[in-house]
This record gives structure tokens, C-alpha cells and sequence, in this order.
């Protein structure tokens, strides 16, 4: 067994786990419970919205043309013909010469085309003066300005935030189509790892990395699975494996990566199905392992947290989205960096940074500490074909 990884670029990583991602089924919900779930199908407009021409200010309803050249000093005439109740379609119509009081929201009476502002209006009597001309149209929004009939409301891959169900509720959708939210196993492997609530002994370490794929599977839209910690065994991995996949539509594990003399995940995941590549070339999370078995894509990250969470943002993120069929969409921002990032050519380097003032300053550290997670914005990619940035250099920070 060879000791030294036969690595591949990021890019080809995201292509392979895109390609193994299992179909992920769709259900119906009631829009109140499809917060965060991702639609399935695009959602059409089952009519007109709002469906009636309606005002967008309290005013009068009028023909622009009796509008036309009034002002402050030689204001329109226009009499008033009645009020207009919210909720209700108006009576009458508006004849040349004449309006009614609309308030925002009413519905638009037959004959008016816009609506003069009530703060440049005056009522005298029976009467009103309008001192501002307006266009056709003017405060008014037409019966399908927002949404015309059949028009999609929201597209398929749309993760729904609060102000969607709004929109959808707007548009008389009850139940909406969205993807099944896939079950993701989380394994942790290593004598070392012990439990959250456990005190220390010397070479021992707490449970992170179960707590870290959970807390990011969950802001994906999946549901994470715990299997608890497994000691570096193969005969104890391999169980455990075989039960979260036959219950899961991913299995991710942590630790039992590294090319060494035991090999442990790569060689239980080659021996229950295959390992499709082992090596990243990414900086840290290099000894990353992708599988399959079966249908069930099976993903080997690095033990240590920080690395970890690397290969989930740069390559597991988009196994997650196509899954879920969500977009890859990360947050970023543009900066000037404070300081040289230096980089092995040949590899992409995914460096932490704190952003400040629009200056991204490198958060460096030694191997294996963990306040780099807490202490950055976000990361710098270093392509593969840099020997990194220097100081001032405009860079890219994609955000936690």
C-alpha cells in the first residue's frame, strides 16, 4: 500500500461528489411549514396579483387628463363624487371633471387612470382642488403589476425565507412541492475522541467534529444523524457504517483519513463499496476520502475540526445542495488584504481571515488549533496556479 496520497484539484472533488448525489424525492407541505425548504417546482401565479388595480397612496381617484397644467397657484378643479371603501369595489365611476377619495390599498373605480397624492390636494365643500399634475398611471398599481396569471412566483432550488411564505400566501398558495430533506450520517472516529461532557486526560480530545458537520448539515437544509464515536478499528467502523448508510442518504466521517499504514475509513468504504478518489489538492483537508456505497455517497474528512470544516465548505456544501437541489450561493465580500498570503503552487489554499474596515487581515495559527474557526470572517481561496496574494491585493472573502 502506497503512503503517499494521489491527489486531485477541488474542482474535480466538487464534480465527482455533484455526479454521485443521490435523487432526493419531493413532498407536499403547507406553506406555514415550508420555512427553509427547497421548492421542487417552480410555483406559478394561480391569477392576477394583486387582481384589480388598486392605489399605492391616499388620494383621489382621477383622469389624469383633467390634471393637466393644474398648480399651486391655478389648481385643478375636480368635484368630489364619493369615497371609496377599502375592501370593496366602488360604486360608480370616475366622469370627466369629477373624482372620489381612494385610500392605499383601494380599489381602482372605472374611468380614473391615476391618483392625485391627498398632500397636494385640497378639499373645499364638494369640491377639490388638485395642485399637482399627474401622468396615467401615476400611483397605481396594475391588476397583475406584481404577479400576472401563470407567471412564476418562485423558481425550483429556492430555499423559502420568511418574505417568500409571504408571497406565496399572497398568491393563494396553501401547500407548496419542496425536496425531501435528505438524512445525513455523522460518524466520529479516533481512540483519542471522547465525549462532550468527559474531562480531559493527556492525548485525549472532546467531540467536535459531530457538533460541527451537525451545525452545518442543519444551515444546508438536511437533518443530521449522530452515530457516536467509533474507536479506530475496522471491525468496529465497519457495523456502524453499514447501519448509518442503510438509514442515510450520506454518511460523512471524520478522522481515519490519513494515508497511513491502517488506512481505516478508506479501506472499510473499499471494502462495503469504493473509493472514488483519496486526496484533495486543498490546504488544510488534504487526506479527504469520497466514496459510494451503493447509491449512498460516503465522505472521509480529516480529523481535526479545522480542516474539516474546510472540505465541507469547499467540496461537502455542494454534495449537500445537490441533494437538496438548493444553489450554491455562499455570502462574500471584496477586501484589500493587510498581509502576504503565501501558497504551495499546485494546490488551492483556503485561508481564514478577520475582515475589518474593508481590509482582510490572515489569521494564521499553528496546526491542530481551533480559535481560527472563531476568530475569522471567513476565507481567501488561493487558486492552485498562485504562490499566493500580497499585501494590498483586492481579494475575495467568501463568508462563514
Amino acid at each position: 500500500m502506497s503512503l503517499f496520497l494521489e491527489v486531485v484539484p477541488v474542482g474535480r472533488a466538487v464534480e465527482t461528489v455533484r455526479s454521485i448525489a443521490p435523487a432526493i424525492g419531493a413532498e407536499t407541505v403547507p406553506v406555514g411549514e415550508a420555512l427553509h425548504r427547497v421548492l421542487a417546482e417552480d410555483v406559478p401565479a394561480g391569477s392576477d396579483l394583486p387582481g384589480f388595480d388598486r392605489s399605492v397612496v391616499d388620494g383621489y381617484a382621477v383622469l389624469a387628463s383633467d390634471t393637466t397644467g393644474s398648480s399651486e397657484s391655478l389648481p385643478a378643479m375636480l368635484g368630489l363624487e364619493g369615497r371609496i371603501e377599502m375592501g370593496q369595489a366602488p360604486a360608480g365611476r370616475v366622469e370627466p371633471g369629477r373624482c372620489w377619495y381612494i385610500p392605499t390599498g383601494g380599489v381602482m373605480p372605472g374611468g380614473a387612470d391615476a391618483v392625485a397624492m391627498v398632500e397636494y390636494s385640497e378639499r373645499a365643500g364638494d369640491e377639490v382642488l388638485v395642485h399637482r399634475a399627474v401622468a396615467p398611471g401615476e400611483n397605481v398599481l396594475g391588476r397583475d403589476e406584481d404577479f400576472a396569471a401563470g407567471s412564476v412566483v418562485l423558481p425550483a432550488g429556492r430555499r423559502l425565507s420568511p418574505q417568500d411564505l409571504g408571497v406565496l400566501a399572497a398568491a393563494g398558495v396553501a401547500a407548496v412541492p419542496v425536496r425531501r430533506v435528505p438524512r445525513i450520517g455523522i460518524i466520529s472516529t479516533g481512540n483519542e475522541i471522547v465525549p462532550v461532557e468527559a474531562a480531559l486526560a493527556p492525548g485525549r480530545v472532546r467531540d467536535a467534529n459531530s457538533y460541527l458537520c451537525a451545525g452545518f448539515v442543519r444551515e444546508q437544509g438536511c437533518e443530521p444523524r449522530l452515530y457516536g464515536i467509533v474507536r479506530d478499528s475496522p471491525d468496529l467502523l465497519r457495523p456502524v457504517l453499514e447501519e448509518a448508510v442503510a438509514a442515510c442518504d450520506c454518511v460523512l466521517i471524520s478522522g481515519g483519513s490519513s494515508k497511513d499504514v491502517r488506512d481505516m475509513s478508506a479501506g472499510v468504504i473499499g471494502d462495503l463499496g469504493e473509493v472514488l478518489i483519496h486526496g484533495i489538492a486543498i490546504a488544510p483537508g488534504k487526506p479527504t476520502i469520497l466514496g459510494r456505497i451503493g447509491t449512498t455517497p460516503v465522505i472521509g474528512l480529516p480529523g481535526h475540526p479545522g480542516s474539516a470544516f474546510i472540505v465541507l465548505v469547499a467540496v461537502v456544501r455542494h454534495l449537500l445542495a445537490a441533494m437538496t437541489g438548493a444553489r450554491v450561493s455562499p455570502c462574500r465580500a471584496r477586501a484589500r488584504l493587510a498581509a502576504n498570503i503565501p501558497s504551495a503552487k499546485g494546490r488551492e489554499d483556503y485561508v481564514r481571515v478577520r475582515l475589518k474596515d474593508g481590509e482582510a487581515t490572515p489569521v494564521f495559527g499553528k496546526s491542530g488549533l481551533l480559535n481560527t474557526l472563531v476568530q475569522s470572517d471567513g476565507i481567501v481561496v488561493v487558486p492552485a496556479e498562485r504562490e499566493g496574494f500580497e499585501t494590498g491585493e483586492e481579494v475575495e472573502v467568501v463568508l462563514w
